[in-house]
């Protein structure tokens, strides 16, 4: 083999090396969530799937409720999604399409909020939502995540690219900023919009430290809350078998969003990384 040959086997190697890595903990998880509560706890651990993977999905379904989390993980995920990119695209667009007194500072002041995360803010987010009383309530949960600053900064760099001649020609056209916006921009957005609701919809589905302050009831719980209902039982040992079936379960819709939207997605990243 030729020292090239050797280099690009080598970098395969690794590269599957990395990805074994990388994917044996949701492998493992997938297994024990096969396995019966005794053979969950032997050692050596079991590689091998078993077959009570079935009554282990029923037991935490039931267990925690799990189609009532999904419910409200699932609106909220979807919720602010969407209004994260409605609100980032009419953002984008203000800041590249429009001229008025403070843009120059505004959008700067709006990078800066990237460094003061819900966790920072966390106290007095939570006051001003009691002050709303959206405690254990949809917009308690979403509200704080309307803005992005991901979103704006993404949308604005793809208008940048627009050219002024597209502008020019749709206002002599008669189309005005609305229409020009509606009917050019988004349509041209797609893929970034794409992008953008899967980042946002894994990172609310994610979401596990606000929806535990901001609500304290078992209708307004989200799938991250009922995965820790699971592990905290009154067994002297957790059922693992269990709490992995119902972890598995829980990425389901992540992972169904992502194939869904996987080209979309790609090519997002992917324009964005050429800019």
């Amino acid at each position: 083999m030729s020292p090239r040959q050797w280099k690009t086997a080598g970098t395969h190697a690794a590269l599957v090396a990395l990805v074994a890595l990388i994917t044996f903990p949701v492998v493992y998880a997938v297994i024990v969530s096969t396995l019966s509560f005794q053979q969950a706890y032997e050692y050596p651990p079991r590689l091998v799937p078993g077959t009570e993977l079935w009554n282990n999905l029923v037991e935490a379904w039931n267990r925690v409720h799990m189609g009532r989390l999904f419910f409200v993980t699932s609106v909220i995920s979807v919720g602010a999604a969407v209004v994260k990119i409605v609100l980032s695209l009419m953002a984008a667009f203000a800041y590249t399409h429009f001229r008025f007194r403070g843009r120059a500072l505004l959008f700067p002041m709006t990078m800066i909020t990237q460094m003061l995360p819900l966790p920072v803010r966390i106290l007095p987010t939570y006051e001003l939502m009691a002050d709303f009383n959206w405690i254990n309530t949809y917009s308690g949960l979403m509200f704080p995540f309307f803005a992005s600053t991901t979103g704006i900064l993404l949308f604005r760099q793809f208008f940048l690219t627009v050219p002024h001649d597209m502008t020019d020609a749709a206002r002599m056209d008669g189309a005005g900023p609305l229409r020009y916006f509606l009917d050019i921009l988004i349509p041209l957005s797609r893929t970034n919009i794409a992008a953008l609701f899967v980042i946002e919809f894994i990172f609310m589905w994610s979401q596990y430290l606000w929806p535990l302050i901001v609500t304290n009831t078992e209708d307004m719980r989200v799938v991250q809350i009922g995965i820790k209902m699971l592990i905290a039982t009154d067994q002297i040992s957790p059922a693992w078998n269990v709490i992995m079936a119902g972890t598995i379960v829980a990425m389901l819709p992540p992972l169904v969003v992502l194939l869904v939207f996987r080209r979309s997605f790609a090519e997002g990243i992917a324009m964005q990384s050429q800019k």
